[in-house]
């Protein structure tokens, strides 16, 4: 019996191995862990599977951890309920590295990729499928329109490439829009040479109001400083990460 699609879950399920098993294959191999994060009724699990990597799933949904048990698809030692937003990282292989692997549900694509920023230091890479557009945006260079926070964000820390795309019909039930899948490889540097408490905020409000200069919309952290105009009279798509740790800096300056 199959598992009944949760629109509050955002759940949409992957008709063809074939396409599992092209996801899969994006995943780096750069380590022996691996947490699938909402595998539903197993199509990209039993993929994941065959590649021997010490493989994890944490499902919130209910119903699908009946099926994955009931199906045998995987050990229950290795099935995890619950939600992955709210679960700390190092609980999930003792502290030591996982890979996160997926096809993401589209309403907490967002927040899965913040979450893996902000502890990188226990993801050193990622592969799976999102929102088409989310995908795009993820791996967009500077001066693209879709370029934005997710994108300076996990570039900071984290080398990306887009895939291949998914169309609507591969899915039960098909969602209104197309996927996208793409990978992420930690960079060797984990760190920025700025305060990154404050180039979180910098990237956050400059793209908070797009459409401004930079001067007019980091107007309240600049006070009564103005950055200059090669940089001031731009907008924050056109800006590089480089770009960024370099704005970054000259407002840690100008408070001290």
């Amino acid at each position: 019996m199959a598992v009944r699609a949760k629109k509050q879950l955002g759940q949409h399920f992957l008709r063809s191995s074939d396409t599992a098993r092209n996801i899969a294959d994006c995943l780096p191999d750069v380590c022996p862990n691996c947490l699938e994060i909402g595998p539903g009724m197993g199509i990209l699990t039993k993929q994941l599977l065959e590649k021997k990597i010490n493989l994890k799933v944490i499902e919130i949904d209910g119903e699908s951890i009946d099926f994955l048990l009931a199906n045998a698809v995987i050990d229950p030692s290795c099935c995890i309920q619950g939600d992955f937003l709210k679960i700390p990282m190092k609980q999930f292989f003792g502290g030591e590295e996982f890979m996160v692997m997926g096809n993401f549900p589209y309403n907490i694509s967002s927040q899965i990729m913040f979450k893996v920023v902000e502890n990188r230091e226990f993801v050193p890479a990622l592969a799976g499928m999102f929102q088409h557009e989310v995908a795009r945006r993820i791996c967009s260079p500077a001066g693209s329109k879709e370029y934005g926070i997710l994108s300076v964000l996990v570039q900071a820390f984290y080398d990306t490439t887009y895939h291949f795309t998914v169309d609507e019909y591969e899915f039960n039930p098909p969602p209104k829009v197309k996927s996208g899948v793409m990978s992420m490889v930690r960079k060797a540097n984990q760190t920025l040479p700025c305060d990154e408490k404050l180039f979180f905020e910098v990237v956050k409000t400059s793209f908070n109001q797009r459409r401004k200069t930079l001067n007019n919309s980091l107007k309240k952290m600049l006070g009564d400083n103005k950055l200059d105009d090669s940089v001031g009279q731009k907008r924050p798509e056109q800006l590089s990460v480089e770009d960024f740790i370099a704005l970054t800096n000259s407002i840690a300056s100008f408070s001290r």
